[in-house]
C-alpha cells in the first residue's frame, strides 16, 4: 500500500479551523463592503453620528488627542508595524534559519499592504471633513491602512509565538500588548476624524482574514 499524497491527505483540525475562520471573516469584509459602497443609508448615519460626537469630545480634549496623535503617527503607524515584522523575519533567518517562516510572514504583509491599497483605489471613499481638522490623511478612507496593517502584523506574530510555545507570562503579556494595539490604533483613527467607523470595522475584518488564511497555508505546508 502507498501513503495518500499531500493533496488527498485529510486537513488537520487546526488547518480547517483557520481556514473556515478564514472564510467566514472574508465574507463579513465583502458583505461590509457592498454596504458601504451602496452607501447604505443607515450604515451612513451611524457612522456620520459616530464620527460627529467623537469628534466633539477629540476637540474638547486636547491633551488626549495629542496622546492619540503620537501614538497613531508613531508607535501604531504602519511603517512602523512593518518595520517590526520585517524585524522578527530577519531575525528568523538569522538566528534559526526559518526562510520559509520569515518569507510567509513578509509576504503575508506585503499583501495586506496591497489588498489595501486595491480596496481604497475601488472603494474611493471619501473621508471625513471637518471645519477644524484635527489630523490629516492621505488617500481614500476605506478601508483603514493602520488597523488592517496592525491586525495583520500582530496577528502573525502572536501565531508564531504560540507555536514557538514561549512561556505563559510571555504569552499574555504579548496577547495584551497586540490586542492594545490593534484596538487603540482603531479607536485613535476615528479619534482624529480621519477615518469613519466602518473603515476601521473594514480593516479590522480584512487583516483577521489574512492573518487567518496565512496560518491556514503554514499549517497546510509547514505542520
Amino acid at each position: 500500500m502507498h501513503s495518500p499524497s499531500v493533496d488527498s491527505a485529510p486537513r488537520p483540525p487546526a488547518q480547517r479551523t483557520a481556514l473556515r475562520t478564514g472564510l467566514v471573516l472574508g465574507l463579513c469584509s465583502v458583505l461590509l463592503l457592498a454596504l458601504v459602497t451602496a452607501e447604505w443609508r443607515l450604515l451612513i448615519s451611524a457612522d456620520g453620528d459616530i464620527s460627529r460626537t467623537a469628534h466633539r469630545w477629540a476637540v474638547a480634549d486636547p491633551g488626549l488627542t495629542q496622546a492619540c496623535r503620537v501614538l497613531t503617527d508613531w508607535v501604531w503607524d504602519p511603517l512602523t508595524m512593518r518595520l517590526l515584522g520585517a524585524a522578527v523575519a530577519g531575525w528568523l533567518v538569522w538566528r534559526h534559519a526559518a526562510w520559509w517562516t520569515a518569507g510567509w510572514l513578509v509576504v503575508t504583509s506585503a499583501v495586506g499592504t496591497l489588498l489595501q491599497q486595491a480596496l481604497k483605489a475601488g472603494a474611493g471613499r471619501a473621508r471625513p471633513v471637518w471645519p477644524d481638522p484635527l489630523d490629516s490623511a492621505h488617500y481614500a478612507a476605506y478601508p483603514s491602512g493602520h488597523a488592517l496593517t496592525a491586525t495583520v502584523v500582530s496577528g502573525l506574530l502572536l501565531w508564531l509565538l504560540h507555536r514557538h510555545g514561549v512561556a505563559p507570562a510571555v504569552w499574555r503579556m504579548a496577547l495584551a500588548v497586540a490586542v492594545v494595539s490593534v484596538v487603540g490604533v482603531g479607536l485613535t483613527r476615528i479619534w482624529l476624524g480621519v477615518h469613519w467607523p466602518t473603515d476601521v470595522l473594514g480593516g479590522w475584518l480584512l487583516g483577521a482574514t489574512l492573518v487567518a488564511l496565512a496560518i491556514a497555508a503554514q499549517l497546510r505546508w509547514r505542520p
